[in-house]
């Protein structure tokens, strides 16, 4: 046959490859499975024309008749499964005996039917083995996102649209010396993003000063910030440089700035606008070149409302702000961030072998996370710790503060490794991630189908089908 002919089924938008050497059979074949099968249908007359459609554009699956001239379909299947193994492949044949099919099957085909074949098998058949493929290789795709491919970026690690968007904007400011407030709410990463936008920009060469705020009561605070002359308060036996003056050339992190007192406040707003102080008992200003960071997980404008938080200050602060979303905007990195946790975890344990298994997954997606990222990290720690075997279940994640959670019956739990819940034909992890994957992108994005499907690297079609087929709806999704 010297042209492929094509009968195209534009709704599911999967190919099948038919390979035979008698016209008429694949004309038969096409039409049929064409008809039920819902894909585009591409036709071969020798193994040789298969193997040049398989270099243009691997199909999902191949039907193959065995005795052709030339290559015959078992030698065209070793090739196949050499080159191109997640391809389903099914082998027919007129002169089967059931040690051909035995032999076929256990050189890994997904079945074999004897011609003259039943025709509601047939199509039976090849539907499976299209929905087959398709699972494949939505699992590398998964077991990829889960194991490199998001974005891993000073620290940061995950592909959600709020932490793209959020590390867009820390690169466009990380190359200018303007001040910038970070706000989010606890455990968001607020002082990781200062630390990314230090090491991203010119004075990365100098080590960045941080300051807890919170930590140093009033009279001490003012006295490490801007330093202090020797006599200048009981117990002052010595000059000693504050954090500006050790910060100069350098980057200045403020963390939890909403938590200086007032009377720090004035001064500090000075170093902002004129970049000098005065330390503590001496009338000789200092200059310095520093770059300043705030951050804080308050309400400033409360604040300044009542007092307690000067305006001005607050302006000079907020020339460029920055606010890091939290996990529930960020719910389909939760998954990959989780894995990265554990990664990191059993190995500081000694205990490699250690997994998520379906329940504990189900429930990772489904805690809401108060603490954010830094909830998760340690809750995948105590996850570890606490894990008796190889798999750490939904109860390993028990705090102790009067939750309490139950595995499902170990036998429908298996282990957290997708290629192998597919060819054990434990189903059942892949489905729970499945929901919970499509849940988290879909109100990320709103019930926006088509911004949904772009995030999680699919099709706007393929994602239609996986929420048909998990009963979602994106319009359950929109508020």
């Amino acid at each position: 046959m010297s042209e492929q002919e094509r009968t195209a089924g534009p709704e599911e938008g999967r190919r099948l490859l038919i390979v035979d050497d008698d016209a008429d059979m694949l004309k038969l074949l096409a039409k049929m499975l064409a008809k039920h099968c819902r894909c585009e249908i591409v036709l071969a007359g020798s193994a040789d024309e298969a193997l040049s459609v398989l270099e243009q554009s691997p199909p999902d699956v191949v039907l193959s008749d065995i005795r052709m001239p030339g290559m015959d379909g078992l030698r065209f299947f070793e090739q196949i499964n050499h080159h191109v193994p997640a391809i389903t492949t099914i082998l027919m044949s007129g002169y089967g005996t059931i040690e051909m099919a035995v032999q076929v099957l256990k050189k890994g085909a997904y079945d074999f039917i004897e011609k003259p074949f039943d025709r509601e098998r047939i199509i039976r058949t090849v539907s499976r083995a299209l929905e087959r493929t398709k699972l494949v290789r939505e699992n590398e795709r998964l077991q990829q996102m889960l194991h490199g491919r998001e974005v891993s970026v000073h620290g940061f690690s995950g592909s959600s649209a709020a932490l793209r968007s959020t590390l867009a904007r820390l690169e466009r400011v990380a190359a200018s010396d303007v001040t910038v407030l970070i706000r989010g709410e606890s455990g968001t990463g607020k002082e990781l993003a200062a630390h990314a936008l230090h090491a991203m920009s010119a004075r990365a060469h100098k080590n960045m000063i941080t300051v807890n705020c919170p930590a140093l009561p009033e009279a001490i605070l003012e006295s490490e910030l801007f330093g202090y002359r020797r006599g200048a308060f009981t117990g002052a036996n010595q000059d000693k440089a504050g954090l500006f003056q050790e910060a100069d050339g350098s980057t200045i992190l403020l963390d939890e700035v909403a938590d200086i007192p007032v009377s720090v406040q004035t001064k500090l707003l000075r170093v902002l606008q004129e970049k000098e102080f005065r330390p503590l008992g001496q009338n000789k200003t200092v200059r310095v070149d520093v770059r300043v960071l705030a951050s804080t997980n308050q309400d400033l404008e409360a604040k300044m409302r009542t007092g307690h938080f000067r305006e001005d200050l607050y302006h000079r602060l907020n020339v460029m702000s920055i606010t890091m979303p939290t996990l529930e905007q960020m719910a389909s990195d939760i998954i990959p961030l989780a894995q990265v946790f554990l990664e990191k975890f059993r190995k500081e344990s000694g205990r490699d072998e250690l997994e998520f298994s379906a329940a504990a997954l189900s429930y990772l997606m489904r805690r809401r996370w108060p603490g954010n990222v830094r909830e998760l990290r340690n809750a995948v720690q105590r996850a570890v710790l606490l894990c008796d075997g190889d798999a750490i279940g939904a109860a390993d994640f028990n705090d102790g503060a009067g939750d309490s959670f139950t595995d499902a019956p170990p036998e429908a739990v298996p282990t957290w490794n997708l290629g192998a819940a597919y060819k054990e034909a434990k189903e059942h992890a892949l489905a729970q991630f499945h929901k919970a994957y499509l849940t988290a992108i879909l109100r990320e994005h709103q019930g926006n189908v088509t911004h949904a499907a772009r995030a999680g690297g699919l099709d706007r079609q393929a994602l239609q089908r996986l929420l048909r087929r998990y009963g979602l709806s994106g319009q359950s999704f929109r508020s």
